[in-house]
C-alpha cells in the first residue's frame, strides 16, 4: 500500500510518527542557524566586547560631561558644539589627517607596487634588495622617527650637508611647517617594507600566459601593466588602499615625536608634551583626542572626536568598496 505524505510518516522511517514536512524543514534550518552561531561565537564575543561595547560607549559619553573621575553628567550637544565650534585646533588637526590620508596612502601604493616590480624584475641580488627594502619595516617607529629627525636636522643632519655639497640650500624639514608633512610622508616612503611583501607576492601570482599573449600580440611594458598587470592585482592594491587609509586616520606617534624633537623640548618625566610642532602643521585627530582625554580629561569631546575619525573611515571606505565608485571593476 502507497504511503501517503499527508499521514504524517516520513518516507525514509516507515512506521515512525513524524512532524509535518514544514515544521522538519524549520527545525532543520534552526539547528543549522544554531549550528552557524556557535561556530561563529568565538568572532561575535570579541567583536561584542572589543568593539561593540567601545563604540556603544563612545557615543553615550559624547553627550556626557565626564573627567573620569566624578559621575558622567549629561548635557546634549554640548560636546558637539564646542568640538565643531569652539575648538580651535580641531580645523587643522581635521585637515592635517586628510592630507596624511591622501598623499601618504596613494604614494605608498605607487612606492610600494614600484618597488616591488623593480624587485621582481631583477635577476640577480634579488634576496639583498628584498631585505634592504624590508628591513626598515622592523624599525620601531619611535626609533625610525628620532633617526629621521637627526638625518633631517636643517644645521647639523646629513641629508643637508649632502645637498649643500652639490649646490642646493635644503629646506628645514621638521622645522618648516610648509615641509614638516611632507617629511612624515618620507619618514612612511622609507618604511616601505610591508607593502612591498605584499605586491610583490601578487606581481608574482599574475599568470605568465597573459604576459606572453600580450607579448605576441605586440604590447610594451606600459600596456603590459595596463592591461594584464593592473587588472590582476587590483584587489591587492584595493586591500592596500582601504587598510592605509584607516591607519593613517589613527596617525599619532610619528607626528608627536618628530614635532616634540624637532622644536628643541627635552622628553623626560612629567613633561607635558604640546602636538603640532611647527605652527600646528603635524597635529592630527588622534592627538587631540589624546590631549583632550587623557590631559585635560574632557572625555565628552573626546569621544566627539573620536566618533567624527570613526564617522570619516566608514565613509571613505564605504566609498571605496563600491564596486563602480571604488578601485574593483564591476565584473570582480
Amino acid at each position: 500500500m502507497a504511503l501517503s505524505l499527508s499521514s504524517g510518516t516520513r518516507p525514509d522511517t516507515p512506521g515512525t510518527a513524524a512532524p509535518a514536512p514544514d515544521a522538519w524543514l524549520r527545525r532543520k534550518k534552526r539547528r543549522d542557524r544554531l549550528r552557524t552561531i556557535g561556530f561563529l561565537s568565538p568572532w561575535l564575543v570579541g567583536f561584542s566586547v572589543f568593539f561593540g561595547y567601545p563604540l556603544a560607549a563612545t557615543v553615550y559619553f559624547s553627550f556626557m560631561h565626564y573627567n573620569q573621575i566624578k559621575q558622567p553628567e549629561f548635557v546634549g550637544l554640548r560636546n558637539w558644539s564646542y568640538v565643531f565650534t569652539q575648538m580651535p585646533l580641531f580645523g587643522p588637526a581635521l585637515w592635517n589627517t586628510l592630507w596624511l590620508v591622501v598623499v601618504m596612502v596613494a604614494l605608498r601604493v605607487v612606492f610600494g607596487v614600484g618597488i616591488g616590480l623593480l624587485v621582481t624584475k631583477l635577476k640577480s641580488g634579488v634576496g639583498f634588495f628584498r631585505t634592504a627594502f624590508y628591513v626598515p619595516y622592523l624599525a620601531p617607529p619611535v626609533a625610525a622617527t628620532v633617526a629621521f629627525v637627526f638625518l633631517l636636522n636643517p644645521a647639523t643632519g646629513p641629508v643637508n650637508e649632502i645637498l649643500a655639497a652639490v649646490g642646493i640650500d635644503g629646506p628645514n624639514w621638521f622645522n618648516d611647517p610648509n615641509w614638516a608633512k611632507p617629511s612624515l610622508v618620507m619618514l612612511s616612503l622609507w618604511g616601505i617594507g610591508d607593502l612591498m611583501v605584499i605586491f610583490m607576492a601578487a606581481l608574482l601570482d599574475v599568470p605568465k600566459e597573459q604576459y606572453e599573449a600580450a607579448e605576441l600580440d605586440g604590447a610594451g611594458a606600459l600596456t603590459k601593466f595596463r592591461f594584464v598587470t593592473w587588472p590582476n592585482i587590483t584587489p591587492i592594491v584595493m586591500f592596500a588602499v582601504v587598510t592605509g587609509v584607516v591607519q593613517t586616520m589613527q596617525y599619532y606617534t610619528q607626528a608627536l615625536v618628530a614635532g616634540k624633537l624637532a622644536s628643541g623640548v627635552t622628553i623626560g618625566p612629567g613633561t607635558v608634551i604640546q602636538p603640532g610642532y611647527p605652527d600646528h602643521s603635524t597635529i592630527t585627530v588622534p592627538q587631540l583626542v589624546y590631549q583632550l582625554g587623557f590631559q585635560n580629561f574632557n572625555t565628552g569631546a573626546a569621544c566627539v572626536l573620536s566618533l567624527v575619525l570613526f564617522a570619516i573611515a566608514m565613509a571613505v571606505t564605504m566609498l571605496l568598496m563600491r564596486r563602480k565608485s571604488g578601485l574593483l571593476s564591476a565584473e570582480d
